[in-house]
């Protein structure tokens, strides 16, 4: 048998419509009347793409800086050595380091949100890259951190970037920011995220590039939304 919903998601389930494929503006209006926890929610994006990862030429990944921030406070760890070390330290890195922070990732020590790495350090972090990668923080060039701009890689970090790859199933999960942000606010991030999405479309993908999409806070039930309108922000 079903559990049924509490009575805080029951009143939230009646500010939404079932039915409705919602706008990107209904939605935004929506999103600030299902407010409900005692923290400031995160405002989470959850869409389908009708891809295949199986399919290397149909892995989508990549990153956004999201023009208003995430509202979180991002730890940045970067795997550098001499002027690259020093250069990582002064544009405010929370951890840099090679040997003794490979080291501490072994040991289950990790306490950081985002991995930078030059180029020369990816030999070295392959050492754990088993448990970096399943946790999404191996370090890429298509999301731009594996650099030799590491003084970029780090404000771009520190100052909104979301990094998001399909899953095995064809989804991508980003947060976009907090339900404290304007609705203005939110709507840009969105549609910046959005607009870097449609643009990782791979060729081969047929049919309806985004099958479903949705929006919600950490706390609230999900807003499903109009896909053709999702496809047609540039």
């Amino acid at each position: 048998m079903a559990k049924k919903p509490s009575k805080r998601i029951e009143a939230l389930l009646k500010k939404i419509d079932a039915s409705k494929a919602y706008s990107i503006d209904d939605a935004m209006t929506t999103l600030k009347e299902l407010k409900s926890a005692k923290f400031d929610e995160t405002i989470e994006v959850a869409l389908n793409l009708n891809v295949d990862p199986r399919h290397a030429d149909q892995m989508v990944r990549g990153s956004v800086v999201l023009p208003n921030g995430t509202g979180k406070t991002v730890r940045v760890a970067v795997f550098a050595k001499d002027a690259k070390a020093d250069e990582a330290k002064a544009a405010g890195a929370d951890l840099v380091g090679a040997a003794d922070l490979i080291e501490d990732i072994q040991a289950g020590k990790i306490d950081f949100d985002i991995v930078i790495s030059t180029p020369d350090m990816m030999g070295v972090l392959g050492k754990v890259a088993r448990i970096l990668g399943p946790k999404g923080l191996m370090p890429n060039p298509k999301t731009g951190t594996v650099t030799m701009d590491v003084t970029k890689a780090i404000t771009n970090a520190k100052g909104g970037q979301v990094n998001f790859r399909v899953d095995k199933k064809g989804n991508i999960h980003a947060g976009i920011g907090k339900i404290s942000f304007s609705k203005e606010a939110i709507k840009e991030n969105f549609i910046t995220l959005l607009e870097v999405v449609n643009k990782a479309k791979p060729a081969s993908a047929k049919g309806r590039y985004i099958a479903t999409g949705s929006i919600s806070l950490t706390m609230s039930p999900s807003i499903s939304m109009d896909t053709t309108e999702l496809m047609d922000v540039k």
